[in-house]
């Protein structure tokens, strides 16, 4: 294989491998949140409250967003793709939560405080992240 054409094959790869790392979403305001290879991308967000926060399944597998109970704001809205009231019934009925790929999931942030959330059947994976809203 000649330099040349290894330069652009491995360039065509990092491109493509840095694809799913690159979104609308950031630290500090975005409103996009990608799951892909068992993670959130980004891990963390901060919002304004308000803001309407998409989970958009980037992946090839379904993926979940169930809030953490005990980890939001106490006069904050429980939220979890499949509209459970409760992380309990969403644990309970993993399916019903199931973000299939190409799917999205929306959430809007109304209450200031910090909301840690999860993917039910990626959670053993890490697959776990944090949205900030002041």
């Amino acid at each position: 294989m000649e330099r040349r054409d290894f330069l652009t094959i491995a360039g065509a790869t990092v491109a493509t491998a840095l694809a799913g790392c690159t979104g609308s979403g950031s630290e500090t305001g975005g409103d996009t949140v990608g799951m892909k290879d068992f993670k959130f991308t980004p891990k963390t967000l901060t919002v304004d409250a308000g803001t309407t926060v998409t989970f958009d399944n980037d992946s090839e597998v379904g993926h979940t967003v169930t809030a953490y109970e005990q980890k939001i704001p106490d006069d904050a809205a429980y939220f979890a793709s499949g509209d459970f009231e409760s992380e309990t019934a969403a644990r309970k009925d993993v399916n019903g939560g199931l973000i299939e790929p190409g799917d999205t999931y929306t959430h809007t942030f109304e209450v200031p405080g910090r909301y840690d959330y999860f993917c039910i059947p990626h959670e053993g994976t890490g697959m776990k992240g944090t949205i900030s809203v002041e």
